[in-house]
């Protein structure tokens, strides 16, 4: 890039997948996909806030991924905590949840 600057700017992610016991009523992606997508009208501390259904293009993905930005690590765990982020967590994903997987990661960070 000759002659052109590039700011980046850091950002901490946090990156789930959620895969779902085939038991789990019917809606309930679509319910819980509802509710995920209110947080950030309760959480302005979220800088980016993605929730995507897994399109079915090969077997044995998780059924939902989420991926949330913020600023910092303390803006993660303000979201963690939070009482509508916990709701949601024990009354719709928790009780229907087989596997869970995530990471949460500073694109600033060295390694």
């Amino acid at each position: 890039m000759s002659g052109a600057s590039c700011t980046i700017i850091a950002m901490f992610r946090h990156v789930v997948l959620l895969e779902f016991d085939p038991s789990a009523p019917p809606g309930h992606l679509d319910e819980l996909t509802a509710r995920l997508r209110e947080l950030p009208d309760e959480l302005p501390l979220l800088r980016s806030y993605v929730i995507g259904r897994d399109l079915g293009l090969a077997p044995g993905n998780a059924h939902l991924a989420v991926v949330a930005e913020f600023d910092d690590i303390d803006g993660y765990i303000e979201y963690r905590d939070h009482p509508s982020h916990r709701r949601i967590v024990d009354e719709a994903i928790a009780p229907h949840l087989r596997r869970r997987s995530a990471t949460q990661f500073d694109d600033a960070a060295d390694g």
